[in-house]
């Protein structure tokens, strides 16, 4: 059996330290090489809090991150970032640093305090922008990108760490359908090539898309996890989000799954629309 490369134990946050208190307690789950874990949960209930404990930026109250074995509590934290990307869920830069700039940042886990980059890291940096299709903007200031853009350069960013396991907390979020297509498909790209991904989304359909594992966050715990069919159906999902939703088989080329919230209509409602029609009928003559 595979070692898992990221395993989350027991885990639990607290703000004030106060497992009493937590965020979220007894989280647990491990991602292999290759796979895609997709978290998944209402607003406020500690997703990017989680991402944020596993990714080594905050420090939990109880339970142990382990990448291949090793827990990172004892390693550096340079040594944590050349094994783990994270790509936060909004960052925005108040100076108009080069795309190419902000990439290159990604190689300060491999370099000493008072070093530059050298040509190899340069090298590297382009080949992550162009693993993501960036290149291209290389000499842009990145305050000038669109938000497609701008996401695709934190993800090369990250992945100019060189690391195995990439994190990603709500990568699509505020963009449209195309750039949300782009994004998901560096995401599959990365899996394919052996990383592990864990990715936080609101998108249900995010995960049937790409997920070889979901998890639901709620009310502080894992309440299922499982592959994405036996984790989102109708049942799960209306008791997670609190409204009507349906899951349905979508064939001709799509070929999956698909998650549909939807609103009912009071019966009173409808008959005073049935009657507001043949109001208008019966003006128009129809």
């Amino acid at each position: 059996m595979m070692d898992a490369l990221l395993e989350v134990k027991d885990l639990s946050f607290s703000y004030n330290g106060n497992s009493k208190y937590a965020v979220f307690r007894d989280i647990n789950f491990s991602v292999n090489p290759g796979d895609i874990f997709c978290l998944l949960g209402p607003n406020g209930t500690g997703k990017s809090t989680l991402l944020k404990c596993i990714s080594g930026l905050l420090t939990p109250c109880k339970g142990s991150i382990f990448i291949h074995n090793r827990d990172i509590s004892r390693l550096r934290a340079s040594q944590v970032a050349r094994e783990m990307g994270y790509v936060p869920q909004s960052q925005v830069s108040a100076f108009p640093f080069l795309v190419e700039d902000i990439v290159v940042m990604g190689r300060a886990p491999h370099l000493n305090v008072f070093s530059a980059p050298k040509t190899e890291d340069i090298r590297i940096a382009y080949d992550s922008m162009e693993t993501v299709g960036i290149a291209s903007l290389a000499k842009r200031a990145c305050t000038t990108l669109s938000g497609g853009e701008w996401q695709l350069a934190l993800i090369a960013r990250a992945l100019a760490q060189k690391p195995r396991i990439m994190i990603l907390d709500e990568p699509t979020s505020h963009l449209d359908m195309g750039n949300q297509m782009k994004i998901l498909g560096v995401v599959q790209e990365l899996a394919e090539k052996g990383m592990a991904v864990v990715m936080a989304s609101h998108f249900p359909d995010h995960a049937f898309l790409l997920a070889s594992r979901t998890a639901i966050l709620n009310q502080g715990s894992i309440v299922r996890q499982g592959t994405p069919e036996e984790v989102i159906t109708d049942e799960c999902m209306c008791k997670t989000y609190g409204i009507d939703v349906k899951v349905i088989y979508v064939g001709e080329g799509v070929e999956r799954r698909a998650c549909f919230p939807f609103h009912r209509v009071k019966s009173q409602s409808v008959n005073k629309l049935n009657l507001q029609n043949q109001n208008i009928t019966g003006m128009t003559g129809i």
